[in-house]
């Protein structure tokens, strides 16, 4: 029998794709550290594009099968891994230490858009990524309260840069942790270009695979600013099932095209209410249509969340859902919901990677 080698495991793995990046794990440099014994033993790492990843499991499951199919293997044992790369994104070097910037706004308020960013950066941070969360909702800052940290008031680094305040996992900044709970916000349009400028420029983030941008609501002067002067990766749009709702969604999406901005996905929230009394299945707001309106709007739905009465009162005790019952059913949608907007952002940046080194290939070819 022919003794084993590196190449021919490596031949094997090269027949095995990411699902989301459609490219083998050889040829997207997924394959670390693999040694391969006298004895017929593999090893190595998987490292992946995120911790989030959904499709984990199958990558292991299909690497692990194609590796021992090879003669001469013994024994298999690979570690799954994830480093978040820095992709080529539009904030240069503005966040130097931040992969990925992601929004989640609403055409209008009332939808729940809070919750999902808070819910959706715990749930990421779960994973093992490290994740930050900017409340940007200047005129109504809720964040701190639903995690937990109304009354903390963030320090000063030596470089005299505000130190984002820790709770359940993630790094937080928000308005709400530099004024008083009761005191209005009234400013106006200089003023809050300087404090998103600070907010961008003056925290001291520090290395983040995800930074979730909680927007204000609706499409006008405040968000459209804060929009240009935050600069995301991708944005998540969150809607409930009206087609009233749908209408002003319509009108969020377009903004974002307009300001260059890619939509990850749509999230309808409060899409039914499940009474435990009977076991039946209510759609308080009417029936939806989110599959069709996606379709029109050409937006994939990542994620359709049911009404929990659990919901509110974690938040108001500042224990996320995703933290307060970690084994609960909104908790897993949650998690999928962190996958498959993890999974956009990687594929997202995946294409941009193409396409610069498509005009770099073109800057240095002849005509």
């Amino acid at each position: 029998m022919a003794k084993l080698t590196r190449e021919a495991v490596l031949a094997a793995l090269s027949t095995v794709q990411d699902p989301d990046l459609h490219k083998d794990l050889v040829a997207l440099g997924m394959i670390q550290d693999l040694e391969v014994g006298d004895d017929g033993a593999v090893t190595g790492r998987i490292v992946l594009t995120t911790p989030a990843c959904p499709m984990k499991e199958r990558i292991q499951r299909e690497a692990t099968e194609a590796v021992a199919a090879v003669d001469g293997v013994s024994q298999i044992n690979f570690t799954m891994d994830a480093v978040v790369a820095k992709p080529t994104t539009p904030q240069g070097d503005r966040l130097p230490g931040v992969k990925n910037i992601i929004g989640v706004g609403a055409g209008k308020g009332g939808v729940g858009k809070s919750t999902v960013s808070v819910n959706l950066a715990v749930a990421l941070a779960r994973t093992g990524a490290a994740v930050g969360l900017l409340d940007a909702d200047i005129y109504g800052p809720s964040v701190p309260m639903m995690l937990g940290v109304a009354s903390a008031r963030p320090a000063v680094d030596e470089d005299r840069k505000l130190i984002p305040i820790e709770a359940h996992g993630i790094r937080f900044m928000s308005m709400g942790l530099l004024v008083p709970a009761d005191e209005a916000v009234v400013w106006r349009g200089p003023m809050i270009g300087r404090a998103v400028q600070q907010f961008v420029e003056d925290v001291a983030w520090g290395d983040l695979d995800y930074l979730i941008v909680d927007l204000p609501p609706g499409t006008g002067d405040v968000v459209l600013s804060l929009s240009q002067a935050i600069p995301m990766s991708g944005a998540v749009v969150v809607a409930t099932p009206q087609d009233v709702a749908f209408a002003d969604v319509t009108r969020a999406v377009r903004m974002f095209g307009m300001l260059k901005i890619d939509i990850l996905g749509l999230v309808e929230n409060m899409a039914w209410f499940h009474c435990p009394d009977n076991g039946k299945d209510y759609p308080i707001f009417g029936q939806s249509r989110a599959p069709d309106h996606c379709a029109a709007m050409g937006v994939e739905l990542l994620c359709r969340l049911p009404i929990d009465l659990a919901v509110s009162p974690a938040a108001d005790s500042g224990r996320p859902i995703a933290v307060d019952a970690p084994d609960s059913e909104q908790t897993k949608l949650y998690a999928d919901l962190a996958g498959a907007v993890a999974s956009r952002q990687e594929i997202l940046n995946h294409k941009r990677a193409k396409r610069s080194e498509l005009k770099d290939f073109f800057r240095v070819v002849p005509s």
